[in-house]
């Protein structure tokens, strides 16, 4: 039973998502307005982190699952891709590189603001 109120919690956010991204005219997935509301309601605990843990770290171990159906959408659509094929993994190589640099970046600023923060408190 705990189960079913912890999906449900995270099927309510992600249909408020929906919501958002049927309302609000901005080029953003529903997804990512689901994340940032139960980013919200977890960072200002309006709703406990143990709400929603068992379930989320369910969902995370299947997350290698979901990308199956986007690999064989590629697959099918490989006439289409083939012409530009070194285009994509030129721009897929690069993004990837972009990406880890600038999360890295961003996790060694919030250690030292974390850091900085703590020293404070001392």
């Amino acid at each position: 039973m705990k189960y079913l109120g912890q999906i449900f919690i995270i099927l309510l956010v992600s249909f408020v998502g929906e919501l958002l991204n049927t309302l609000v005219p901005l080029p953003i997935p529903a997804s990512i307005y689901g994340i940032i509301i139960l980013f919200c309601l977890l960072e200002f605990r309006l709703i406990p982190l143990r709400a929603v843990k068992e379930t989320g770290d369910f969902l995370v171990s299947l997350m290698q699952l979901m990308f199956i159906p986007a690999a064989v959408g590629l697959l099918e659509a490989w006439d289409v891709i083939a012409p530009n094929w070194l285009s994509y993994m030129l721009i897929t190589i690069i993004s990837t590189f972009v990406v880890l640099f600038v999360s890295g970046r961003v996790t060694q600023a919030v250690i030292r603001h974390s850091r900085v923060k703590e020293a404070r408190h001392e």
